[in-house]
């Protein structure tokens, strides 16, 4: 008995060695991305888009600015996505036997990853720019919050210089009320104007942190108020209830000036990560069209030769 071997060969298909990714042309329109996006910042400082005058009353609002820089930072990640992506498309190299829908994805994916490159790099070497434009709010909110709470702060750092205490406790106002003589309106008397400020000013600061004056602090600074100035007891408790009235009203400024900063600084962060997305979308669309166009090109071309 004899016995026949049969080799059977099959055609399989075979992996290609070259990558599907062309990095030539995605670090390309990265470049091109990069550079228009610091051309167009540049271009948002010089008019002003993530300045702020230090003259009152000569800034933009802060709705305002924080809407204008929001809008901007759309216009330059839209510019700059669009002609990254179209030069991902148009400098790659032509697919050969390749499926259209699969160009279509591939073309799409390059002009993502050139996107996403160009992304990385200006967060990365444009990162005090950007921070200019995203931090526009905040710095509107911090000089408004300076001006607002002027009366507020002053005592604050005051009693912090004198302490060097961390702000909101003061060990030191516990000290003062430890040792106030039972004769707190003679005593003063007998102690220099600084020292006395200095105390004035731990009883001011306690009484921002705790949101009143105790009775006790109240009747101490008006005996002090009126040994020191020479006021009546019925006038130094007025200007007394003035300063905490002006303190009061320089916080609630100042807490509605941080509240409205962070409203703004969210929403510029939303529009930013909004054009982003719509950025990378872009991107994707334009480097689809410019391999598009190029590979009709060199379809043309190849039929004139003929």
């Amino acid at each position: 008995m004899s016995y026949t071997s049969s080799t059977v060969v099959t055609d399989a298909p075979l992996e290609s060695s070259s990558s599907a990714v062309s990095w030539g042309p995605i670090i390309a329109g990265t470049l091109a991305a990069t550079a228009i996006s610091l051309v167009f910042i540049l271009i948002g400082s010089g008019l002003g888009l993530t300045m702020v005058s230090p003259w009152s009353g000569e800034s933009a609002s802060l709705t305002t600015l924080g809407a204008t820089a929001a809008v901007w930072l759309i216009v330059v990640q839209w510019v700059s996505a669009a002609l990254g992506g179209y030069l991902t498309g148009r400098l790659r190299a032509k697919w050969v036997g390749i499926h259209t829908y699969e160009v279509f994805f591939r073309d799409t994916a390059h002009g993502f990853l050139s996107w996403a490159l160009a992304t990385v790099v200006v967060a990365g070497l444009l990162g005090s720019a950007l921070s200019s434009v995203l931090g526009t709010g905040t710095q509107v909110a911090a000089t408004a919050v300076g001006a607002a709470g002027t009366a507020g702060a002053a005592t604050a750092v005051s009693a912090n210089e004198n302490t060097g205490g961390a702000s909101g406790f003061s060990p030191a106002y516990f000290t003062d009320a430890l040792l106030r003589p039972s004769n707190p309106a003679a005593a003063p008397a007998n102690q220099s104007n600084e020292a006395v400020s200095a105390e004035v000013s731990r009883v001011l600061m306690n009484g921002i942190v705790d949101g009143k004056l105790s009775a006790d602090d109240q009747t101490y600074l008006e005996q002090v108020v009126t040994s020191r100035t020479g006021l009546s007891q019925a006038d130094a408790k007025a200007r007394i209830d003035a300063v905490l009235t002006r303190i009061n009203d320089a916080k609630t400024t100042a807490q509605k000036a941080a509240d409205d900063a962070r409203k703004t600084a969210s929403a510029v962060a939303l529009f930013g990560a909004l054009s982003l997305f719509v950025g990378a979308f872009i991107a994707s669309v334009a480097a689809a069209i410019g391999g598009r166009q190029r590979d009709e090109d060199e379809e043309r071309m190849a039929l004139l030769q003929r």
